[in-house]
């Protein structure tokens, strides 16, 4: 960590997440009283570490780990000089439920996680980058498929939620969700609103449509958005104008994105289209 960098804390919340709050932060002297959430606290120590008191032991999260509260009371402290680097997602009792209901599973109790810390590479890493992405501007399709694939993984991992029921093979809702999808490339609608045109809930919704394609709905739309910037990319129009049109973030989005598929960039595409027709 940059050792001259100072105390920082963002705290914000975002549409596609109704019920779950969310914290990047950098504590160096801060230590927090002995308290009690109300719900969740799924933490990422990015770097540093912390020291923390709970269920009357003292523990030290290392960077790369993963840190469960529940409602239960703690503490915290650096464990290092130079303090630890956090993220976080405080979801509410009501969002655990809503997605374990999603999957028909039993909501007569929360899930218990048996202890408060966690080496698992795989989780770490996909909250880490969910929660960049709840900073970006991709999709609510994208950013609630993720959630919920990765909260499955980490209530199925680490607090004995059952194997959610197979899920089943509802070919017209995915022949529907896709014509929805295509036809909305540049504002495609949420994962939620998705399953509500196909009547399905969300997480069964995405389950069967990945099951159908092999891929979540937000992979699905960025092959066709692709596509599609390839056929307008070959008739002429410009990188900048092509990412406007099918709602990329901006041009470089689009050449990343383009060139993961393609092995060219859109530029490079479309100037290689251009002059092998002059030559013609």
């Amino acid at each position: 960590m940059d050792v001259d960098q100072g105390e920082s804390i963002h705290f914000w919340q975002t549409a596609p997440l109704t019920g779950v709050e969310l914290l990047s932060a950098r504590y160096i002297e801060h230590r927090f009283a002995p308290h009690v959430h109300d719900g969740y606290v799924i933490g990422m120590i990015m770097a540093g570490a912390q020291r923390y008191r709970y269920r009357g032991a003292e523990h030290l999260a290392g960077s790369g780990t993963l840190v469960i509260n529940p409602d239960e009371l703690h503490t915290g402290h650096k464990g290092t000089e130079d303090g630890w680097l956090y993220r976080a997602f405080y979801p509410d009792s009501g969002q655990i439920l809503s997605l374990l209901a999603e999957l028909e599973l039993s909501t007569h109790h929360l899930p218990a996680f048996g202890a408060t810390l966690y080496r698992d590479p795989d989780l770490v890493n996909g909250f880490c980058q969910l929660h960049r992405l709840l900073e970006s501007p991709a999709t609510a399709l994208q950013q609630q498929t993720t959630w919920r694939e990765l909260m499955l993984s980490l209530l199925q991992r680490h607090a004995a939620v059952a194997e959610a029921g197979k899920p089943g093979k509802e070919h017209r809702a995915v022949t529907l969700a896709k014509e929805l999808l295509h036809a909305k490339l540049a504002a495609p609608p949420s994962l939620e609103e998705l399953a509500t045109a196909v009547n399905l809930s969300p997480f069964h919704f995405a389950r069967v449509f990945r099951r159908a394609t092999g891929m979540p709905p937000h992979t699905w739309l960025m092959q066709q958005r692709i596509a599609r910037a390839r056929a307008l990319l070959k008739g002429g129009c410009l990188p900048l104008e092509v990412a406007t049109q099918l709602g990329f973030a901006d041009q470089s989005h689009l050449s990343r994105q383009f060139k993961q598929v393609y092995g060219v960039g859109p530029g490079a595409y479309r100037n290689a289209r251009q002059s092998l027709t002059t030559h013609l």
